[in-house]
């Protein structure tokens, strides 16, 4: 099963993807795509550590994620990826410009034969107004790119507003 989970900044999209990965029962993997890169996103990855379950195994990669998931994805585990937003900023800000369309296609390759259950979490960042400069522009479109591919892929999407899921595909249940 694989889950796409969207939503704004502080909607519940990382709980509800940590609740169903501790209710699918499996071994959760951990894929965290943050980089620190001040001292208060050091602050902020620090805190979703400590909030993880100690369990877990984490695995930070901020790029290459295909690759990640290729060696971590297997039948009776659960991995969850947290998040793709930040994964895309990644690789937007990577000296090798051709890198992201590498990456992205990399990943959306993979999707298809990901063993195991996979949740996807994401920054749904289309709603609001059209972003004035040049590279937040382009951020906006490839993440409404990326998500239209990935919804394409997965069983089930959710929209997360107010910490209330909403399933756009699939059921959470």
């Amino acid at each position: 099963m694989r889950t796409l989970i969207l939503g704004g900044a502080r909607s519940g999209k990382s709980a509800l993807a940590e609740r169903l990965a501790v209710e699918s029962g499996h071994e959760v993997v951990y894929i965290a795509t943050a980089q620190a890169h001040d001292e208060e996103m050091a602050a902020r990855i620090a805190h979703h550590r400590a909030q993880r379950p100690s369990h877990w195994l984490s695995v930070e990669e901020p790029l290459a994620l295909a690759a990640a998931l290729e060696a971590h994805a297997r039948p009776g585990r659960c991995v969850l990826v947290d998040c793709l937003t930040l994964w895309l900023s990644n690789l937007l800000g990577a000296p090798d410009a051709a890198r992201l369309a590498q990456e992205r296609d990399a990943l959306l390759a993979l999707l298809p034969s990901v063993k195991g259950q996979l949740l996807l979490v994401s920054n749904e960042v289309g709603l609001g107004v059209v972003p004035m400069g040049e590279l937040t522009r382009r951020f906006v479109d490839e993440a409404g790119r990326l998500h239209q591919a990935l919804a394409a892929q997965c069983e089930r999407v959710v929209f997360v507003a107010a910490g209330l899921p909403m399933p756009l595909k699939g059921s959470l249940t």
